[in-house]
């Protein structure tokens, strides 16, 4: 098992809240986007791929700070 220091914790928290809040603002500017049926496309996809790799970073975050207690 990791073991963190408080400091680590604290900054991997902080990084995991800004990611949150990032994935939110990109989910919101997707639906906008979408609704204004003026999306490139290509800019639309790359919106997508971020807001992707910005959800394996949040769970891979949430993993280290919250363990499965069960494993």
């Amino acid at each position: 098992m990791l073991s963190l220091t408080q400091e680590q914790e604290t900054q991997l928290g902080i990084e995991l809240a800004t990611k949150r809040q990032e994935h939110a603002d990109l989910d919101a500017a997707i639906h906008t986007l979408v609704q204004s049926k003026m999306a490139d496309r290509m800019l639309l996809q790359r919106l997508k791929k971020r807001k992707l790799s910005l959800k394996d970073r949040i769970v891979q975050l949430e993993n280290i700070l919250l363990p499965d207690i069960i494993a």
